[in-house]
């Protein structure tokens, strides 16, 4: 049993249901094994989506947080190959019976390939069984090792009797028993959550859907469900309220009310045991208080749990009498207390009603911005982990540090060269970097709390070092003057991320045999800490003698060596970097294929370790001013090139790789247009044959993207180009075609990229796949060595050189990214490479400024891209490669656009990001000054200058503190950076708001025109709220959840008792799943091709991939439940729509947060198919949630909240809530009719809404009037003839026949009296189909109604095309399209 390597595993709630790759105890003693880590997560994760092989009991209910460490290692084998055959044959499973001790025998489900461990798992977790972890299972009298596969043990079969046997306990048995009940008795306890710890996170999903959705349409009858809804929202949900409160962002759960078990449960002040109770088997002592109040003391012997009679002051170990001597705690507890026995049975009961999705652990911890008051109540395990220190330890190998460095290197070193190698390998890498990040935030933490000693401290704070847990920490300032040049501060700071992208690009490419150090940056109470792993030998060594490559002093000595020379060329095509000679002390030239600062180190393992990675990208010159050099003009008109704070701005990764999609097009293009010219030349049968099938490739991509060589701006040799394309085609217009193909297909669904883009383009590098001379050219028509022809040989050579292609034969971009590094010299035979090059950059920074920006902008206008908060808005300038110090010039592109008034809601955005950033700034540097015991009087008092209108906020200075600061001075340093540590008390509101206004135009050159909060949201209409949310979220902050009066001008709106909190904002690499996320991209691609059903079964197996690799709980796991509950319900299969898209719910809640705009959009998604299952009240709730999260995260107005109030409105049209729908369908219009003009047809359906509702309540003449601008729309837009036109038309027709048919009814009763005949009238109650309709079609799911044989006639029509295009022949589809569709099918096996 010891061998578990996982010491007390019943801390289940462990950080990472991801299969605890290699958690063993150091990496190499078993490599092997180390991390073919654990299956357990594969299923129960699996099962829980329902996809797993036929293992589905087993999981059901043993969801439990699962992997315990205790599976780590060894479960592994098995699995892995398992999910390789559940993507070839499924395997089934069979059924075992289980005898526990006083239970009835019970049947299981399992899998051949599950080990014992897993059933060990599933007992733990099932309500009868949950109170035993000591025992074995075992087989007509054999003990099953833990660690074997199933289909491994002799006579187990369809049938079989397993009998669970109690096992004598050892301490670190008995330690784990009382682990396990404490987490018990916690489970429905969110305290973790909210404190963010043991990767728990806030869901509050099943509070809306009254629990689990599947059951409760079973239990409602769908008539009665009319009668019993209540409709009403709250005041501050409905259009046009002014109302943000906070306190519904949490709403009070009961289920959280925690059931008293026990009073106190906690180590006894008798242990350890002495000498000769250790010799009768007592292992420990514990002490308890029952709900009665009755104080007991219990010895946990190697026989399990009994009473002794000990009391607080007198030790006497001798068992009490009666004794209750059990195997588990709880049988003892249920004999003594009554009320113990009766809630935790309740509480079991409760807690496996709960979704698996609520209780499993997320792989990266989720911090929430806000809580209740939690009372802090007595926990005896944690109280041991903080005294025992677990600082020194990773939990679960008790007595010994894990060796980081050594657990990331081995996991790379997996076998990859089929899938479930892959899966196997992407799974423990996976494994280890949640681990490794967690690891490096709590000793990030210590660090700055002043737990941990540092390896110098002699040296003053600031220049300290840290070593924790075999990790290696510094402090991001600049120490010894080593950025003196780049930028002092500013620039120590900046390069930890700079670096941490480099980082993440080289792992993305993966080059065996060239290592990366585990890297994470941490941003805690304003100090950043950068987290590596340490190379093996290097603390030993000096770093001169170590480094064998790259340059310790910025380029002043460089040095290079062979082995790194041939492993960086592997990375040089997929990263665009170019080999490129520099010159040493010596003025010898050197060799480097990366930036001089790379350095190389082999370490005492032998491994070749690159580090430093911090110039990976090329300099970004609109931020480097350099003498003697011009910028392009269209940097220059705005305003660029502009001083940074330091000089180590770089590009983003996803900026180059458009950047060269854009030139592969214009490369494309101008040997087009030479080939046409050269064809009309020459009337040579063959050179006809050569460029055929050419021209037209490219002639139709021509038309396509001719507007974008106008952006390029050496236009030197592109003028015959040039001429093709209109001259005075403004570049706003430039589609945003040229971003990287492999990027286009998840924009389509949003899907993937919700996880960080970067990664998302870099594993393919397929952009510069096709670029090679002869693919370049073979697109001419196939023809054999189309470069001995001296012709074709003249075109590629000019082509190459018009857009700067590093080799004259074929298209190849790369950068030099020593170019404009200060210190750096170049030989003088490269001279004239070095000019290609730096036009290069330049070229790059004009394509960002005169095309991304315009592009980004472009797609917010058409609603192509749609941010709603900070976070949003982040990642699209990262999709297109913009980075944020653009913000100011995107803000002004916006305000110079004639379509202003569309961009309004981006424009707000766009403002309180570049507020808050500012004030975060200016925050980080103020905590630097405040010790720890003034941190929430410091906090209260800055949100209160930044927030609240109470214009002269003071400070509470702590009384006590100034008393006793003399006897603190000694102690003061101990704390980076100590100072003046009352310093910010005397900041003012006026001074903070002046300082946010000179960072604006300092950092973002940006003028803002407010000098305090409230003309801050005079001017840009923005929200306090949503500005508390969003520095809170950037700062780390948590703050009490109440309501807050920011606009009281008598008293500042926060106390210090307000601020709970502060967590860490973490910054770490996010392994990838690749082979699941090409399943993903190419089920996408069937969709799109409308193949739904074989795109479903591909996303169904993305999904299992996934949930191999990732464990059950992951962003990407997220997006694909999303996509594939979309499908179920396209394809009619509304329950299992709504199961899948309820685990994206809670998903999103659990990964994202309760309030990030994906959950916002999942729950929308959910609502609808609630309502399509008949759950209408259901719906609503939900929708209302969906509108109060939107309301704080972004206010009312912005376009998606057009669509949500359409849907609301639509949903309380159809249970009868006319006058509610109507306000909620004329919000809609007014906000449709701003964000997408008045002639829009979204504004034309928002009409007919409008009038269906008028007609229900039979007022005719407001309804025509909706109705007949909805129809002059659509006659303007689309003709008389459209069926939209016509289906208006009648609709007109039939409510001027009601209105005339009313009045008339209305004259006759004038004139008739009480005795006029009246004719009934025909007052419809919308029928719920019809509604449904209207739904479907405002959140874009259309249906057409095909027949069978039209089905067949579609499929066979679109195989035909399909075959066209492979065999390369269809004209239709341009070069383009088809370059997208390999990309989106790289399915290796």
């Amino acid at each position: 049993m010891v061998s578990k390597t996982d010491d007390i595993p019943a801390s289940v709630p462990n950080c990472n249901p991801v299969d605890p790759s290699s958690d063993g105890g150091g990496g190499s003693h078993h490599d092997a094994k180390e991390s073919n880590t654990t299956s357990t997560t594969k299923d129960p994760c699996a099962s829980c989506c329902g996809h797993s092989a036929g293992t589905a009991m087993v999981n059901g209910g043993g969801h439990h947080e699962h992997t315990e460490e205790a599976e780590s290692k060894q479960d592994e084998d098995g699995d892995d190959s398992n999910e390789q055959e559940v993507i070839v044959i499924q395997d089934t499973g069979f059924t075992v019976k289980i005898q526990a001790p006083g239970a009835e025998p019970f049947d299981l489900q399992v899998s051949p390939q599950e080990m014992v461990q897993e059933i060990h798992q599933v007992l733990m977790d099932r309500e009868d069984t949950c109170h035993r972890t000591c025992f074995s299972l075992q087989l007509d009298g054999n003990v099953l090792d833990n660690f074997a596969e199933l289909k491994s043990i002799e006579g187990l079969q369809e049938g079989s009797l397993l009998k669970v046997v109690e096992e004598p306990y050892t301490v670190r048995e008995a330690r784990i028993h009382v682990r396990h009940i404490r987490d018990l008795l916690k489970s429905l306890d969110p305290s973790d959550a909210y404190n963010g710890v043991d990767c728990n996170s806030l869901s509050f999903l099943s509070l809306f859907t009254d629990g689990d959705l599947g059951d409760s349409g079973k239990r409602k009858k769908k008539g009665s469900d009319l009668e019993q809804i209540d409709c009403t929202p709250p005041e501050h949900i409905l259009p046009g309220s002014k109302e943000r409160p906070l306190v519904p962002l949490q709403p009070p759960n009961k289920e959280w009310k925690p059931m008293q078990c026990l009073k106190v449960l906690t180590m006894s002040g008798w242990n350890p045991p002495p000498g000769n109770r250790k010799m009768h088997g007592d292992l420990m002592y514990l002490y308890m208080v029952t709900v009665e109040e009755r104080h007991i003391s219990l010895t946990a012997s190697t026989r399990g749990f009994y009473l002794n009679q000990s009391t607080t002051y007198t030790f006497n170990p001798k068992p009490a009498n009666p004794s209750f001597l059990s195997h588990s705690l709880v049988e003892l507890l249920s004999q003594i207390s009554p009320a113990f026995k009766k809630n935790f049975t309740a509480l079991q009961k409760k807690r496996v009603q709960r979704h698996p999705f609520e209780r499993i652990a997320t792989p990266f911890q989720v911090y929430s911005w806000t809580a209740p008051q939690v009372d802090h109540a007595m926990d005896c395990v944690r109280a041991e982990d903080a005294y025992t220190s677990r600082l020194g330890y990773e939990e679960h190998i008790p007595g010994q540090t894990r060796d980081w460095n050594e657990e990331l290197q081995t996991t790379r070193e997996l076998a990859r060269k089929n899938l479930p190698e892959r899966l196997l390998r992407e799974r423990a890498i996976f494994k280890v970097h949640s681990d490794f990040a967690a690891a490096a935030t709590r000793g990030a933490m210590a660090v700055i709390d002043g737990n941990v000693m540092a390896i110098n401290p002699g040296e003053e704070t600031r220049m300290q070092m840290f070593i924790w847990n075999n990790i290696f920490f510094s402090l991001g300032f600049d120490v010894r003057d080593h950025y003196r040049e780049l930028g002092g501060d500013a620039a120590a700071h900046a390069a930890p991320t700079n670096d941490l992208n480099g980082v993440r690009a080289y792992g993305a490419v993966d080059v065996e045999g060239l290592y990366t150090l585990g890297t994470v940056v941490v941003d805690y109470r304003g100090y950043r800490v950068t987290a590596q792993s340490i190379i093996p030998g290097i603390l030993e060594r000096e770093q001169e003698q170590s480094v064998i490559y790259g340059s310790i002093d910025f380029g002043k000595t460089v040095v290079s060596h062979s082995k790194y020379l041939e492993l960086l060329e592997k990375t040089s095509r997929p990263l665009k970097v170019q080999r490129h000679g520099v010159l040493n002390e010596k003025e010898e030239s050197v060799d480097l294929c990366s930036s001089v600062e790379c350095k190389g180190i082999i370490g005492n393992d032998g491994r070749h370790y690159i580090l430093d990675l911090l110039r990976t990208f090329p300099p970004d010159l609109n931020f480097l001013p350099v003498e003697g050099e011009e910028l392009p003009p269209e940097c220059q008109r705005q305003g660029f090139p502009r001083q940074h704070r330091h000089r180590l701005a770089c590009l983003r990764q996803e900026l180059i790789e458009a950047f060269v999609e854009h030139r592969y097009l214009l490369f494309m293009k101008m040997a087009a247009l030479q080939l046409m010219q050269q064809k009309a030349n020459k009337e040579m049968k063959t050179a006809t044959l050569l460029t055929i099938t050419e021209t037209s490739d490219c002639s139709t991509e021509n038309s396509e993207s001719s507007t974008e060589t106008l952006t390029e701006s050496n236009a030197d040799d592109t003028t015959q180009t040039q001429s093709a394309a209109p001259s005075g085609t403004p570049t706003a217009t430039v589609a945003n075609k040229e971003t990287t193909a492999t990027e286009t297909p998840a924009e389509k669904d949003k899907a993937v990229d919700d996880a960080t883009p970067a990664e998302e383009v870099s594993p393919k590098p397929a952009t510069n796949g096709p670029l090679e001379a002869p693919a370049a050219v073979t697109q001419n028509g196939g023809c054999v060595s189309p470069l001995e022809d001296p012709k074709s040989r003249e075109v590629v050579l000019n082509a190459c050189k018009a857009v700067g292609s590093i080799s004259s034969t074929s298209f190849d971009i790369r950068f030099n990214p020593d170019i404009f590094s200060p210190g750096v010299r170049f030989p003088e035979d490269g001279a004239e490479d070095i000019l290609k090059q730096k036009q290069l950059l330049k070229d790059a920074a004009a394509f960002l400024v005169s095309c991304q920006i315009p592009s980004l902008v472009k797609d917010c206008l058409d609603h192509s891209a749609l941010p709603m908060d900070g976070s949003t808005l982040s990642e699209a300038l990262h999709q297109r490669g913009i980075n944020i110090r653009y913000l100011g010039t995107i803000l002004e592109f916006v305000d110079k656009t004639p379509a202003r008034t569309q961009l309004e809601h981006f424009y707000r955005i766009g403002v309180t990001e570049l507020i808050t950033r500012c004030a975060k700034h200016i925050f980080k540097t103020y905590l630097q000054g405040v010790e720890l015991s003034a941190l929430s009087a410091a906090v209260s008092h800055f949100l209160n200058c930044f927030l609240s209108s109470f214009p002269d906020a003071v400070a509470h200075l702590p009384p006590d503190e100034l008393v006793s600061r003399r006897k603190n001075r000694k102690r003061r340093n101990r704390v980076p950076g100590g100072g003046d540590n009352t310093a910010w008390a005397s900041l003012t509101p006026s001074e903070l708001w002046k300082n946010i206004v000179s960072e604006s135009q300092s950092y973002y050159h940006f003028q803002l025109q407010c000098e305090s909060v409230d003309q801050a949201v005079e001017k840009y209409g923005l929200q306090k709220t949503t500005v508390l949310r969003e520095i809170s979220i950037k700062a780390g902050i948590q703050i009490l959840i109440k309501e807050y009066n920011f606009d009281s001008r008598h008293k500042p709106a926060l106390t210090e008792e307000d601020i709970l909190n502060i967590f860490p904002v973490v910054k770490h690499v996010n392994p990838k799943a690749s082979d699941a996320f090409h399943f993903f991209q190419s089920g996408q691609a069937k969709v799109q091709q409308g193949f739904l059903k074989e795109g479903a079964e591909l996303i169904n197996e993305a999904l299992n991939l996934f949930n191999n690799v990732y464990g059950a709980m992951h962003v990407e796991i997220c997006a694909c439940l999303r996509l594939l509950a979309r499908l179920n319900y396209i394809m009619g299969d509304h329950p299992e729509a709504l199961s899948n898209q309820q685990k994206a719910a809670l998903m999103s809640e659990r990964v994202l947060g309760i309030e990030h705009p994906n959950t916002i959009q999942e729950y929308m998604h959910l609502a609808l198919y609630c309502f399509a299952n008949g759950q209408l009240s259901t719906a609503l709730k939900l929708l209302y949630r969906a509108r109060y999260l939107m309301l704080l995260v972004c206010g009312e107005d912005h376009p998606e909240m057009a669509l949500l109030d359409s849907n609301i409105g639509l949903v309380l049209h159809g249970v009868m809530e006319y006058d509610l729908s109507l306000r909620f369908l004329e919000n809609s219009l007014a906000i449709n009719t701003k964000y997408h003009g008045a002639r829009s047809l979204k504004v034309a359906l928002s009409h007919h809404l409008v009038a269906r509702v008028y007609e229900s309540k039979a007022e005719f003449r407001s309804a025509l009037q909706h109705e007949k601008e909805g129809y002059t729309i659509y006659k303007n837009q689309v003709g008389e003839a459209h069926e939209k036109t016509k289906e208006s038309s009648e609709y007109l027709k039939y409510l001027t026949q009601q209105a005339v048919a009313l009045q008339r009814t209305m004259n006759d009763i004038y004139k008739n009296g009480s005795n006029a005949s009246i004719m009934p009238l025909k007052f419809t109650a919308p029928s719920m189909a019809s509604v449904l309709e209207q739904l479907n079609i405002i959140n874009g799911i259309i249906f057409i109604p095909l027949s069978q044989k039209d089905l067949e006639n579609l499929k066979a029509e679109v195989q035909r095309r399909q075959q066209l295009q492979e065999s390369g022949r269809s004209e239709e589809l341009t070069e383009d399209s088809s370059l997208e569709m390999d990309d989106k099918i790289p399915i290796d096996d």
